[in-house]
């Protein structure tokens, strides 16, 4: 008897139609085989199936069972067809009929339960796209496929429990999505700006990347509060809007970081890699593609500390995303597509022993070696990054003031209201467009959204010949610009605008870095 059962096979982040189709036969000797392109970890669903029906005391069937994974020329991987297998194994022996317009998805334990499996939130977009009205998927992972509205999500418990629906014997009700905490996304801001004390170029500029969404490189001493810094950043970035925040949680649920229950991620990620990461660690990659560091970041924060310890490799493959927002990862049998649009936190030190530009310790490095050590940083990256800034280290007299200077520091909350305003006002201004900060801007939402006066034009084509800005940078000071006027509130782009975004580029000939 042949028996058709709908699953999907995840090919990045998109899904495409299965048949899982079950044929147990009455003649030949029993044997038990999968075919069409199967991974070791479908294969291995023969045993896993075979023991969960046997321990939930159901008899399997001792005839030759052969299960075909169609379309046949697509490469499968995965344990989510372990349900739709057994699904069709005990329908064909017992008879039962199938529920209409259903799909099938989940890991089976030995002793015949379903366990967390990853891509559960795919699969239900993909029902809601095909106009599939039901899904069975494990308990532990129906509340993540519970996100997308309009699609009934029954989750199910164990083998027993799904055929005793299938007989009518018991009543499933479909799950309703329940909200949650999504902490375990990101850790919350360790900081808060009023606990750091001096550094106020850098918290400007700190404020102006979290509101425009703009790279930021920190270069300063060991010690100077770099890290502080970076890691304070969480604590004023807005909350993700609704499309973003499905972008993000379809990320998390195919790589499988997305926990049993877990629940739509609303707030914005901060991935920050040791720096001994490989290239596919952070670019993403292997033989079936996975998303790397860069996605796992996408609408959030990638901080980069000890920039320059980075393999000069790893560096130089973060080019594109950070131009394009995305990656393509092409292998011979596959190509998945990833979103990558960051922010990206750099911190370094000015030389390799760390007291380049310190004000009281000396710097012992020779002048060849700094110059080998700022080359581990290639121009094209430092040419995608909005913001430079110093960090210098803050006088041990400031540290040692009494709690009442520090209260009057600005806090996080209060630098959060700020930002807020001026991602409102850019939300407002980039509601047709498919942008949704001021560093996403290209050229022809710059020619439109960018109003400035003959001086400031001038001033800027000054500082272009002075600084030998590129072409890139020369746009990039104008987005600059555009975040400094919207945290002012202000229409137009005004020449002390301009001459504050300028004020984070650093000249060729005295580069840092």
């Amino acid at each position: 008897m042949l028996i058709k059962v709908s699953s999907v096979s995840n090919s990045g982040l998109k899904s495409i139609g299965i048949d899982v189709e079950v044929n147990v036969a009455n003649r030949g000797l029993p044997a038990f085989e999968i075919v069409g392109l199967p991974s070791k970890a479908v294969d291995e669903s023969k045993q896993r199936v075979r023991t969960a029906i046997v321990n939930s005391n159901i008899e399997f069937p001792a005839r030759r069972i052969t299960v075909n994974l169609a379309p046949a020329d697509v490469p499968k991987e995965g344990s989510f067809y372990d349900l739709p297998i057994a699904v069709g194994i005990l329908t064909s022996v017992i008879g039962c009929k199938l529920p209409e317009e259903s799909l099938f998805f989940g890991e089976l334990s030995l002793d015949g339960t379903l366990r967390h499996t990853k891509g559960a939130l795919l699969l239900s977009l993909f029902a809601r796209e095909k106009g599939i009205r039901n899904i069975f998927v494990p308990r532990a992972s129906a509340n993540e496929a519970a996100i997308v509205k309009g699609v009934n999500v029954y989750p199910i418990e164990n083998v027993s429990q799904l055929l005793s629906y299938f007989m009518g014997e018991i009543e499933l009700k479909p799950a309703e999505y329940q909200e949650g905490k999504d902490d375990w996304i990101s850790t919350q801001a360790e900081f808060d700006m009023a606990e750091i004390l001096g550094q106020e170029q850098a918290k400007r500029a700190i404020e102006i990347s979290a509101s425009g969404g703009h790279n930021l490189l920190m270069i300063g001493s060991p010690g100077s509060g770099k890290t502080m810094l970076a890691r304070a950043l969480p604590g004023i970035l807005p909350t993700l809007r609704e499309e973003e925040s499905l972008e993000v949680t379809k990320i998390y649920s195919v790589s499988g970081y997305f926990p049993p229950e877990g629940s739509l991620i609303k707030t914005r990620p901060f991935r920050a890699p040791h720096h001994t990461i490989s290239q596919v660690g952070l670019i993403g990659g292997g033989p079936r593609p996975q998303p790397g560091e860069v996605s796992l970041a996408h609408r959030g924060v990638l901080f980069l500390d000890e920039f320059s310890e980075f393999p000069r490799s790893v560096l130089e493959a973060l080019r594109q995303p950070m131009e394009d927002g995305y990656l393509t990862i092409s292998r011979s049998r596959e190509r998945a597509n990833f979103p990558a649009r960051f922010i990206l936190i750099a911190s370094a030190n000015p030389c390799p022993c760390g007291y380049l530009y310190h004000s009281k310790r000396q710097c012992l490095c020779t002048q060849r070696e700094i110059e080998k050590y700022r080359k581990r940083v290639s121009g094209p990256i430092l040419d995608r990054i909005d913001l430079h800034v110093e960090v210098p280290v803050v006088d041990i007299k400031e540290l040692a003031k009494d709690r009442r200077f520090k209260d009057r520091l600005e806090s996080s909350a209060q630098i959060y209201r700020r930002v807020m305003k001026a991602r409102e006002i850019q939300k407002n201004r980039f509601i047709d467009e498919k942008i949704h900060t001021n560093a996403e801007m290209k050229n022809r939402h710059i020619k439109k959204y960018c109003n400035f006066s003959k001086e400031v034009k001038q001033l800027l084509q000054q500082a272009g010949v002075s600084f030998q800005l590129s072409a890139r940078s020369y746009y990039k000071m104008i987005k600059v610009s555009r975040t400094i006027a919207d945290l002012e509130a202000s229409q137009d782009i005004t020449v002390s605008h301009m001459a504050e975004a300028l004020q984070y580029r650093p000249r060729i000939q005295e580069r840092v870095m």
